[in-house]
């Protein structure tokens, strides 16, 4: 059963809060942001970005933090963190590494969890950077210990979002079958 499950999510920006504060009606979701004004603000159901009202924000069951010490063992990992491109449009994956350490120090042997990386980044960066940076902060193996999926983001001219079915698009792994479960529209 999904119901049970526990959703961590990295970077409560215009892509990340919306898909907390959806998450969180139906699972017990954190949302953990190194803004500490962000939080403050979040805390006082304001949205700076316009894409969730303070009604919204308000009913929320979404707990927000700012310290990833704070946060209890999850299911599921969302990095929703900006990717910012510079002068000559490459992408600086600066903020999408640091999210990626932050994980790795969260996740937990036995617990077998999904980290899916929504944050915008070309083809091979989830497998090929941010999964043996999980491997190599946590101790754990992708594939065995824990499993990477993704579901980039879409700007779509930043009109407000409402999630009802998140698209996940693959997992990886050697052996990322205990991952498919999860396919399912959450």
């Amino acid at each position: 059963m999904l119901g049970d499950k526990r959703v961590i999510v990295i970077g409560l920006g215009y892509v990340g809060l919306p898909l907390a504060v959806a998450l969180a009606k139906s699972f017990e979701t954190w949302g953990l942001d190194v803004d500490t004004g962000r939080i403050a603000e979040l805390e006082r159901q304001h949205d700076r970005t316009g894409e969730i009202d303070a009604e919204r924000l308000a009913a929320s069951s979404l707990r927000l933090t700012t310290d990833p010490a704070e946060c209890p063992d999850a299911d599921f990992y969302i990095v929703t963190v900006p990717t910012p491109v510079d002068a000559d449009n490459r992408p600086d994956l600066g903020i999408v590494m640091a999210a990626t350490r932050t994980v790795g120090g969260m996740l937990k042997a036995g617990r077998r969890s999904i980290v899916i990386y929504e944050s915008t980044v070309y083809p091979g960066v989830t497998e090929d950077m941010c999964g043996p940076e999980l491997e190599r902060i946590s101790g754990l193996t992708c594939g065995e210990d824990f499993f990477l999926g993704y579901s980039p983001e879409r700007d779509q001219s930043r009109r407000p979002r409402t999630y009802r079915r998140p698209d996940h698009q693959g997992d990886f792994g050697p052996d990322a079958r205990g991952a498919r479960g999860y396919r399912r529209p959450l």
